[in-house]
């Protein structure tokens, strides 16, 4: 039967808001405060979500079974099996032997950590998320970091909070098209819109995560390295978003600057090479490889990217698709209705089962693992080994991953989610600014910043239209706000800390990256404000 989203269940807004944001509270709670394992703590936390969707949102069970049912088959196709076979084509590279290939090639560009840390997960996760994001970003360079000699927390770190700007234009522009759904704006309009808001803050990215790990000065000794990074991507990403196509923003941004970087690493290099303290004194020198040599240690990633980009493709998406069966939620399909104020009438929810298995990036990674388990040395069977025992050992990060899931749309499908959104809308002339929090709610809530825009994308227009602010200019704030959500999303965390051998410490992990999402936030919040009054003249 239909059911109608209430927004006030407690006759008291103040109250309703509080109510709706304590699962959330409780899984922060438990992963900063008590340092539960995230996957108790989502799984504590998704438990107390259904009983509020229940007792006080009013929500029936059926269709609470089927929101946490959708957010599972979700949560295993799109975001575990990517996570798990990001770290298979990982853990093959090391089994082979190649991965110290890989980290000789790229401390033959440099041994600096910080200059490693800007072609690695400033560059090279742009890359990876352009092409099918997912938590491979995080995965895979966190990976890589950690195997190169990183410390393991601090390159969970640094991943995290690179993973942010490229977002909103991540997995071939996924996010741009899911605005354009629930919005009906064109498509160029809202790109060029994230593409003036986003590349100030992609500019200052590889400063703020090099002092995220050392001092001021030490961040200065490579200024032109710092310089150079943030200048490539941000104009690339200010040029591909605004006059060319939106799906490329991220994988050609991505790819300039770690080409770029590459060669001015060869003819400038720092005074000093900068490690961490704690790190022990290099026992080997940096033995020179030809360049078949380094491709072939690097065949299990260039394997990835390439079969990734492949899927991102439109017509091999439309080819695979045509194969998926379509399988609405039972109880849930066009059965919850969204209602005034989020939507000016009521609006029926599709509920879908996402079942692209084939269309997916985490299949194609794990067909280049099949393929790059052989290429590197190995026989067929010990790669299934390899994966068997990769399997084994994200058991629990999988877990998490299903359980944040049935959290988020638990939250999605009983309202709480529009009940802390419209809290936001109550700002008035400030709306610019916390309006752009609304989106940075989301994606926290959902992990995704296509999740977000939409969840919030028509509230936004709707919101914007009723107080004279171009409707343009907020969608595209709810997505470039969403992407400083990214780091604090709690599949963000458990992503992160598997992919570096950290699991257990995704409430370190939080406490240390919540004031940098924050404040990364709010000045993007602050971007926008100035588009609202001063630069309204640069909305398109």
């Amino acid at each position: 039967m239909p059911w109608q989203q209430i927004y006030d269940p407690l006759g008291n807004v103040v109250l309703s808001t509080l109510s709706a944001a304590l699962p959330v509270c409780l899984l922060f709670y438990l992963l900063a405060i008590r340092r539960t394992p995230a996957h108790l703590a989502a799984v504590f936390a998704s438990i107390l979500c259904m009983a509020l969707a229940f007792f006080e949102f009013h929500m029936p069970l059926d269709k609470i079974a089927g929101a946490a049912a959708n957010g599972i088959v979700y949560g295993a196709v799109r975001i575990a099996w990517t996570l798990l076979a990001a770290v298979f084509v990982y853990e093959l590279t090391v089994e082979s032997g190649h991965f110290e290939v890989i980290r000789q090639s790229i401390g033959g560009v440099t041994e600096d950590r910080r200059l490693q840390t800007l072609l690695i997960a400033f560059a090279f996760g742009a890359v990876l998320e352009g092409t099918g994001g997912g938590g491979s970003p995080v995965a895979i360079c966190g990976a890589m970091m950690v195997g190169l000699g990183f410390q393991p927390f601090a390159a969970a770190m640094l991943c995290l909070i690179a993973n942010t700007a490229p977002v909103a234009f991540g997995a071939v522009g996924n996010p741009v098209r899911a605005l354009v759904a629930v919005t009906q704006l064109p498509a160029a309009q809202i790109s060029a819109m994230i593409g003036r808001i986003l590349p100030p803050v992609a500019f200052i990215l590889p400063f703020w995560m090099s002092r995220l790990v050392t001092s001021w000065k030490n961040v200065f000794a490579i200024w032109p390295g710092l310089l150079l990074a943030g200048t490539l991507f941000a104009g690339i990403q200010f040029y591909w978003a605004n006059y060319q196509d939106f799906g490329l923003v991220d994988i050609v941004g991505g790819m300039v600057t770690l080409i770029g970087l590459t060669l001015f690493l060869k003819v400038w290099k720092p005074k000093e090479v900068w490690r961490f303290p704690q790190e022990p004194a290099p026992t080997v020198s940096i033995r020179p490889h030809t360049l078949p040599q380094i491709v072939h240690a690097w065949s299990g990633f260039l394997l990835l990217s390439l079969f990734v980009v492949l899927t991102g493709v439109p017509a091999v998406v439309t080819f695979l698709n045509a194969t998926t069966p379509v399988i609405p939620v039972p109880g849930l399909h066009n059965l919850v209705f969204r209602m005034p104020p989020v939507f000016p009438k009521p609006h029926a929810e599709p509920a879908i089962f996402d079942l692209t298995f084939l269309a997916n990036s985490g299949t194609a990674a794990f067909l280049a693992g099949l393929i790059a388990g052989p290429v590197l040395g190995l026989s067929f069977g010990r790669t299934m080994q390899v994966f068997f025992r990769t399997c084994y050992r994200m058991r629990k990060s999988m877990l998490a991953i299903l359980a944040m899931l049935v959290l988020g749309y638990v939250t999605r499908y009983s309202g709480m989610d529009a009940v802390l959104g419209l809290a936001m809308t109550h700002s008035g002339r400030l709306f610019p600014f916390f309006g752009t929090l609304i989106g940075w709610i989301g994606v926290s809530l959902t992990g995704t910043d296509a999740g977000s825009n939409a969840l919030f994308g028509s509230l936004q227009v709707i919101t914007a239209g009723s107080l004279g602010i171009p409707p343009v200019l907020m969608a595209a704030a709810n997505s470039a706000g969403g992407v400083m959500g990214k780091m604090i999303a709690a599949q963000s965390l458990v992503v992160a800390a598997a992919a570096v051998g950290e699991q257990g410490r995704e409430g370190d992990l939080f406490r240390k990256v919540l004031p940098h999402s924050l404040i990364l936030a709010s000045l993007v919040g602050l971007i926008v404000m100035f588009f609202a009054t001063i630069g309204l003249a640069w909305v398109p």
